[in-house]
């Protein structure tokens, strides 16, 4: 069970209030190093966690998993570090109680400026998580074991996001280990070769 030190917005509340908190179950996905037990939750101070309690990041879709990571691999440089080789899993999911924001448009029901979603670049990216950040908390408080929200990476995509303190119902799966995928998260965008020199690898690699 999660301590409560904060003091939060009552209207925020009153709005997460008014949505009702719904089973989910599906498979979903997940880029992770290789080697890592993909199903480790961790307090990121990402998007959609405050640092203050346990999460874990998925998305519905493949491709989804695969723009958040280039997202955070290529930091928003042109080319990403050499020899950091990934996994895409995909996972099976069951919780209790999420709380679902279908698209952009929800989100303004709790304050949360659809605009700004994936704007900012990735040194200012945290300008963007404040309220997201708060929203998430406030559902943890509230009881929800997830959000289901637009993914800032991949329009029309949605992510889970797994709050892994709650003393809900859950459970959560690998189904399978997507290793001969290891090019995914850079096919088609420019890296370095050993020789110094550019190249882009094909969407086919994929």
């Amino acid at each position: 069970m999660r301590m409560d030190p904060l003091i939060r917005d009552q209207r925020l509340l009153d709005a997460l209030e008014s949505v009702v908190q719904e089973p989910y179950e599906g498979i979903v996905w997940r880029s992770v190093k290789e080697g890592r037990d993909p199903l480790i939750c961790s307090r990121s101070g990402g998007r959609w966690d405050d640092g203050t309690f346990d999460v874990l990041y998925t998305s519905e879709t493949r491709d989804a998993a695969i723009a958040e990571r280039r997202y955070h691999l290529y930091q928003g440089q042109p080319i990403p570090p050499v020899d950091i080789n990934y996994e895409l899993f995909e996972l099976s999911v069951s919780l209790s109680a999420v709380i679902r924001f279908p698209d952009v448009g929800a989100l303004a029901a709790v304050s949360l400026d659809a605009a700004s979603i994936g704007h900012l670049t990735y040194v200012k990216r945290y300008g963007e998580y404040t309220r997201s950040q708060q929203v998430a908390e406030a559902s943890a408080f509230l009881g929800a074991d997830g959000i289901l929200a637009p993914s800032a990476r991949h329009t029309g995509s949605l992510n889970l996001i797994v709050f892994c303190e709650q003393d809900t119902e859950t459970s959560k799966n690998i189904v399978r280990s997507h290793r001969e995928t290891g090019e995914a998260v850079t096919a088609g965008l420019p890296r370095k070769t050993g020789n110094g020199k550019m190249q882009s690898f094909p969407l086919s690699a994929m």
